[in-house]
């Protein structure tokens, strides 16, 4: 399928191309993209743990709240604006479409000046509110001045990505950000150990890729027809900022909450001493890896979910939701039964010489695996509710999984099970938010099937797609 396409192209693209075809076409870049995101991550905790030092690996899991107040941001304004360019581009607004995508970026360059600028200016006290011993301190103090220094192109990064994929184009964004991880694990073992930068060197090898990313997803928005990034239409208005944060607020709770819970997570673990914080972070890099193909996935889904629902293809809408779960499902228990059968090995691939690393995390992970073929639900869910832009749905399915019921439990339940409290502190949270995100999700499904009944004249595609109703 060609990249380059007019707007009324690719609006017949989206709403006429048969799903499986169109998801497949439109998630293979955003898969490939999610998986090589999630190496960035497990590139800079691989090679720092082949340093062999607990705390340096720890280092890394105690910054991972600061990525996650980073990526909240950027989400919120990416996000935020990619829904409204999708259902503006659904209804034929192109004009509304290119002032949110100028606004949307150029503010996110000024937001992420404005962080990088208090994070160093607070930066000690700031890696203590995140959960580092006195031992992890020095190396988090590192590592995280880096990443605050790149936080300006970080954050926009993120935006350009987003709005490439809800236009359609995410294999832009795949270019942008496969160029960038590859420069990262390159650059990686050269700061850390050529360079003998340790810690930090892996937090300058990340900033530098990502800076290289954001040069080629800026030059991504003047290819294949996308809207280019214009500095006359920035438009700082109430309005616009008004649907940036009405579509943006579920991924600024759902990242600022991931940050918030992975900070609760190490001061719990953190109580059983460095091996445990560095256990549970190794977790989290293995369990991001495992969802990130099923988040491309959904990725691939938003423009498409967003196109039609701006058309009033809500038949669509529908078939493409239960296609992306089943996909999920499948993937999810692939990765299920691999966690449950090789835990002890797969946490060594990133800290060897430990056992009581690897005898922590291979628990921890083997409890996540229980329901991590179920979370896929959760996500799809999460992602059609925000790009249709039902913000109060979103936002409770987005709060509930690190949030609503993962802050209590990773608080409470280490006083009642010690560690294994902190290990399965992930599992009891996703079995709770499914309780809330099944019946909210199917109510919404059932009403865009009333809806779509009421236009008789519209194609339905559910039959043909053996797609539940």
């Amino acid at each position: 399928m060609s990249h380059s396409l007019t707007p009324e192209a690719r609006l017949r693209q989206m709403t006429e191309t048969p799903i499986p075809r169109l998801l497949f076409t439109l998630s293979t870049p955003t898969i490939i993209s999610m998986l090589i995101s999630a190496l960035y991550n497990m590139a800079d905790t691989y090679f720092v743990g082949l340093i062999g030092n607990p705390s340096a690996t720890g280092a890394v899991g105690v910054c991972l709240p600061l990525m996650a107040i980073i990526q909240a941001v950027g989400f919120t304004f990416g996000q935020g604006s990619g829904n409204f360019i999708s259902r503006a581009l659904g209804a034929r607004d192109h004009d509304s479409a290119e002032r949110m995508a100028s606004t949307g970026f150029f503010s996110s360059i000024l937001a992420g000046c404005v962080l990088g600028g208090l994070g160093l200016l607070f930066l000690r006290p700031l890696v203590g509110l995140l959960g580092s011993t006195p031992t992890i301190a020095p190396y988090a103090e590192g590592y995280a001045g880096y990443i605050l220094i790149g936080t300006p192109w970080l954050l926009s990064s993120l935006v350009l990505n987003n709005q490439l994929r809800f236009q359609g184009n995410a294999f832009f964004a795949m270019i942008g950000i496969t160029a960038g991880a590859v420069l990262n694990v390159a650059l990686d073992p050269l700061f850390i150990f050529t360079f003998g930068m340790g810690v930090s060197g892996a937090a300058l090898a990340t900033i530098i890729s990502q800076f290289v990313s954001f040069m080629l997803l800026l030059a991504g928005t003047r290819r294949g027809g996308s809207i280019r990034i214009r500095p006359k239409l920035f438009s700082p208005t109430a309005s616009i900022y008004k649907e940036i944060f009405r579509s943006g607020v579920p991924s600024l709770l759902r990242q600022g909450l991931a940050s918030v819970a992975t900070i609760a997570l190490n001061f719990s673990a953190g109580a059983f001493g460095d091996p445990a914080v560095a256990a549970m972070s190794i977790v989290g890099r293995i369990t991001f890896f495992a969802v990130s193909a099923v988040i491309g996935f959904g990725q691939g889904f938003q423009p498409i979910c967003g196109f039609n629902y701006g058309a009033c293809r809500y038949d669509r809408v529908r078939a493409s939701f239960w296609i992306s779960v089943r996909f999920s499902f499948v993937v999810l228990l692939a990765a299920s039964v691999v966690g449950e059968l090789f835990a002890p090995q797969i946490v060594e691939l990133f800290l060897k010489g430990h056992p009581d690393v690897t005898q922590i995390g291979a628990l921890g992970l083997r409890m996540q695996c229980i329901l991590l073929p179920l979370s896929g639900f959760i996500m799809m869910s999460n992602m059609m509710l925000q790009t249709m832009g039902m913000a109060r749905e979103a936002s409770l399915v987005a709060a509930s999984r690190q949030g609503l019921f993962f802050l209590p439990a990773v608080l409470l339940l280490p006083y009642a099970f010690g560690l294994f409290g902190v290990q399965i502190a992930q599992t009891v949270s996703d079995f709770c938010a499914l309780l809330i995100t099944v019946p909210l999700t199917l109510r919404v499904l059932n009403n865009l099937k009333k809806r779509e009944e009421e236009r008789p004249a519209a194609k339905s595609e559910a039959v043909s797609a053996n797609v539940p109703v």
